[in-house]
């Protein structure tokens, strides 16, 4: 990977701020953001408000809904308490199995339908901005129903935040991954995201890089109105990146990390569901998908060609010229040698365990064939899938 220009040695001495991409000379403490009403919340500012409003956007989602709620609710405690410190709305996005059920099982859950999806609105954006619209919170969480939240990690998470000055948190969850071609892709994947946007650079105000994980997203009140909340990404499928672009430049404080201490998640539950939504995502993560296809593609006939050439060279090494076949042998050996090292240490940064990283291998033609995928949906299609969507791509 080329070195970025923006990249600092460890010594060097932190860098005056120069304003790039219009932003605005100086972070912004959010404690210090002022309070005003409009623009964004539909109700006049409460004259007290709630410390958090955690809002969890579902859509046919009843096979995970229930453990995201109870993981939710076991944040409660007497200095912390569910419905008078702190309030939990999930957004059924229309839905059409148990979900809605299953969330108006929790008595201290408010459960709300989202609004009429509207054109150029993707259907998460929407089911937010229903509820995000109507929160009483200070902070502002938007969660995934996939995801499962340690004991204490909400408040902890609020601290965090206050404690960076940041106005907008997010972590990266332990993914929970079942069956063979989770287990091989998934590291490939997040090896990747680790590379192309780094939790200290995305958390440095100096670097231009961004991101977030829509999956646990917490965002101060007055940050999130003057970034233009969910309405400023309404058409944008990775929302959580773009809105954490609209975090930098509008200066309001980002940090991000992986967290497998607070929350975990178990993305995709089928192969064809994580097919589409890589599909989906892919393209927009990486700049060049089709680049990267190509480099990994290098991966797989390195990894498993060289291997059957090192054994070719060492039976060749009995011929008159043995000796030579034998140093040839050495430099192939050496040279896959070089090149598994390699990949593990590219794949071990996706804080996958060490049996899905030594398993990734088999994960590359599948990796290949998505990025490809991905580009040729969005780029030539102009048009991505999702939970019964078809959304239109620029």
């Amino acid at each position: 990977m080329a070195k970025d220009p923006n990249d600092l040695p460890e010594s060097a001495a932190p860098r005056e701020w120069k304003p790039v991409l219009g932003l605005s000379t100086e972070p912004i403490d959010p404690s210090q953001l002022p309070s005003t009403a409009g623009r964004v919340f539909d109700q006049p500012e409460p004259e007290t408000l709630l410390e958090l409003t955690v809002i969890v956007p579902a859509r046919n989602e009843e096979a995970s809904l229930a453990a995201c709620v109870q993981s939710l609710i076991a944040q409660s405690e007497e200095v912390f308490k569910l419905g008078s410190d702190w309030e939990l709305v999930v957004v059924d996005d229309e839905s059409t199995d148990r979900t809605a059920e299953i969330a108006r099982g929790f008595s201290s859950v408010s459960v709300i339908k989202a609004e009429k999806l509207q054109p150029r609105w993707t259907g998460k954006a929407n089911a937010i901005w229903t509820a995000a619209r109507k929160a009483r919170g200070r902070w502002l969480l938007f969660t995934d129903a996939d995801t499962v939240h340690e004991p204490g990690n909400l408040r902890r998470a609020i601290h965090e935040a206050q404690r960076h000055k940041a106005g907008m948190l997010s972590y990266s969850p332990r993914q929970i991954v079942s069956g063979f071609a989770q287990r091989t892709l998934m590291p490939l994947v997040f090896s990747e995201l680790s590379l192309a946007y780094p939790p200290a650079k995305v958390s440095d105000p100096d670097q231009r890089i961004a991101a977030a994980n829509g999956q646990f997203l917490l965002v101060e009140r007055e940050a999130y109105r003057r970034i233009g909340g969910h309405a400023a990404v309404k058409d944008r499928v990775l929302e959580d990146v773009e809105l954490a672009f609209l975090a930098k430049r509008r200066r309001v404080g980002l940090r991000f990390r992986y967290a497998e201490d607070a929350v975990s998640t178990r993305m995709y539950r089928t192969t064809g569901a994580m097919i589409e939504g890589w599909t989906k995502n892919l393209s927009l993560l990486f700049n060049n998908a089709l680049v990267l296809a190509l480099w990994r593609a290098l991966d797989i006939i390195l990894l498993f060609c060289l291997p059957f050439l090192a054994i070719d060279t060492w039976n060749a090494r009995v011929s008159p010229h043995g000796l030579e076949w034998l140093r040839a042998g050495w430099l192939v050996s050496i040279l896959w040698l070089r090149t598994v090292v390699r990949f593990y240490s590219r794949v071990a940064k996706s804080n996958f365990p060490f049996r899905d990283c030594a398993l990734s291998p088999f994960g590359l033609p599948l990796f290949v064939f998505l990025l490809y995928r991905s580009w040729f949906q969005h780029k030539l299609l102009k048009q991505v899938s999702w939970k019964g969507r078809t959304y239109a791509q620029s």
